[in-house]
């Protein structure tokens, strides 16, 4: 996994998505296999199943079927670390610059931000929470999502569940 440090995964990013999940970056095993959201533990696949995202539950291996479902996954910073605590905040805050950027170019209808910490460095929204903000992107609605990470203990399957059921139901009203 060593050898993975500093790679990158590219974007899953095109027209027409309802949602882009934009996780804080990827871990070394997602680097390795090429797969966002990759390594075992991490509970954004469950999570966005249980939530109804995608009918059935998807490996990161099958990621390719997300834009046909209206979704697509990107980075706040692409380089690969063990933890995401190992990004420092100027990556952050240049990461977000990248995601605007990103985020203008395709329009998605929702831009879906995982780890509300992360989301506060790059964004400069010190007060931001889990939830929707008042603040768009790119001139894109934004929704913090919990990180997914298994090291998160704040947030159980259950609750990730719920928080993405309640981005889901909003990007399929009349707002997506």
């Amino acid at each position: 996994m060593a050898a993975a440090a500093g790679q990158t995964i590219p974007d899953l990013v095109g027209p027409d998505l309802r949602v882009l999940f934009s996780g804080i970056n990827p871990s070394l095993y997602s680097a390795a296999t090429g797969h966002h959201f990759a390594r075992p533990g991490n509970r954004f696949w469950p999570s966005l199943h249980r939530s109804g995202f995608t009918p059935r539950l998807l490996h990161p291996s099958e990621q390719a079927e997300l834009p046909a479902l209206g979704l697509g996954i990107t980075n706040v910073v692409a380089r690969a670390t063990a933890r995401a605590d190992e990004l420092s905040p100027a990556e952050l805050i240049a990461g977000g610059r990248t995601l605007t950027a990103l985020v203008a170019r395709w329009k998605p209808h929702y831009l879906a931000v995982l780890g509300v910490t992360a989301y506060r460095t790059a964004f400069a929204r010190r007060a931001a929470s889990i939830g929707p903000q008042e603040e768009t992107i790119g001139g894109v609605p934004v929704w913090v999502l919990p990180n997914p990470s298994g090291l998160n203990a704040h947030f159980q399957i259950d609750d990730l569940a719920r928080e993405f059921a309640a981005l889901r139901t909003a990007a399929t009203g009349p707002a997506g």
